[in-house]
């Protein structure tokens, strides 16, 4: 593991390629191994960021919802391949009865736009439109990435099985327990702690089948992206209302220490400092792809797991591309803009990276990517 080089990259990030507020922290084997941040909290640069200042990391929030989800699965003794519907009644409209568990963390149910109108805030609206949406396309024909539904899919799916909000579940059982600043709908006694999110400077890149689609009015890409509705611009979600609300799939903020620490209690096979969290089985569901393919919502290959994204991998089972590192059972969730974090384990590595400058994309960007390489590096 060359840290040394991850620093200097790390350094070079806000010298050369325009970071402005940053942290980076790896954790291996159960012990943090370095953490670093640098740069400023505002534009002016008159604020510095430490590696105490959380921040948004928009769908890494999927990772985690994924992980209460599945938690409470494995407390109550109901297996992922259950339907939906003998937990979620409701969901059983338009065709969707069965649809399980499983499918619906891996982005294969085929909700990821709504025809009926909820407001993003307004969380019982948009899981009764959910509950009455037929799936996008048949059930079993691929997979298409739900940006902003996922997360109350999963939050009311935890509300029917825990009689427990996601915000709450993750407080009770993760966060307060392993001492995480990471949270889902922020505290409001912390919001002067939490630095704003700044939007991309620089375009897209021209011709990306992605923003293509993003760029045609009525595509399920647009829908997707604008579903429910509002809380779509960058501002909107530096709001008080917007930071201490609870949004599963984009809200989540937070520390990269806290978000690594997390990762290595993954890495570390479900247990931290004696206590068991998960358990073999349902760490097998974070590992183990379930669906890979041309993704019909961000037009690019991607594979995934119960709830985090994998690397995809050609027919010899090599991967196509290493953002979660190069081992095979690595997995992880990347945020909008460039955040990330991943858990390998097969080398006991957690990762995470947060930043308040966005770039284009939902994919690590280059600053991020250039640090995974370093930290993949050989010795």
């Amino acid at each position: 593991m060359h840290t040394e080089h991850l620093t200097t990259l790390f350094h070079e990030n806000f010298a050369a390629f325009g970071e402005l507020g940053a942290s980076v922290c790896v954790w291996h084997e159960g012990r943090e191994v370095l953490s670093l941040a640098g740069g400023f909290r505002d534009r002016a640069k008159t604020e510095p960021w430490s590696a105490e200042t959380p921040v948004l990391f928009w769908s890494a929030t999927k990772g985690l919802a994924a992980a209460c989800l599945l938690h409470a699965c494995q407390e109550h003794g109901v297996a992922p391949l259950t339907p939906v519907a003998e937990v979620w009644p409701e969901f059983a409209q338009a065709g969707k009865d069965g649809v399980t568990i499983a499918e619906l963390l891996s982005h294969q149910a085929g909700l990821p736009a709504l025809t009926q109108p909820a407001d993003a805030q307004d969380h019982a609206a948009v899981a009764h439109a959910l509950a009455a949406e037929a799936p996008a396309w048949p059930l079993g024909e691929g997979h298409g990435y739900h940006p902003r539904t996922f997360g109350y899919l999963v939050d009311e799916l935890l509300r029917r099985l825990t009689a427990t909000t996601l915000r709450d579940y993750w407080r009770a059982h993760f966060a307060e327990p392993l001492a995480l600043d990471v949270w889902i709908g922020l505290p409001p006694e912390r919001l002067a702690e939490a630095s704003a999110i700044f939007p991309a400077k620089t375009a897209p890149p021209k011709g990306d089948p992605f923003y293509t689609a993003f760029a045609t009015p009525g595509s399920l890409t647009v829908r997707a992206f604008a579903s429910p509705r509002g809380l779509h611009s960058v501002a909107s979600m530096n709001t008080p209302e917007a930071r201490t609300a609870s949004f599963g799939a984009f809200g989540g903020i937070g520390t990269a220490r806290g978000l690594a620490k997390f990762y290595a209690l993954l890495a570390s096979g479900g247990v931290w400092e004696g206590r068991r969290f998960f358990e073999p089985p349902t760490l097998d569901w974070m590992t183990t792809t379930l669906t890979q393919g041309p993704d019909r919502v961000l037009h690019s290959e991607t594979a995934f797991a119960a709830g985090f994204m994998r690397d995809p991998v050609d027919a010899h089972g090599r991967k196509t591309r290493t953002h979660f590192g190069p081992s095979p059972r690595a997995f992880g969730h990347p945020g909008a803009g460039g955040s990330h974090a991943f858990a390998d384990p097969d080398t006991g590595l957690a990762f995470a990276y947060v930043m308040n400058q966005m770039e284009p994309g939902v994919f690590p960007g280059p600053k991020c990517l250039r640090l995974l390489a370093a930290l993949s590096a050989e010795p």
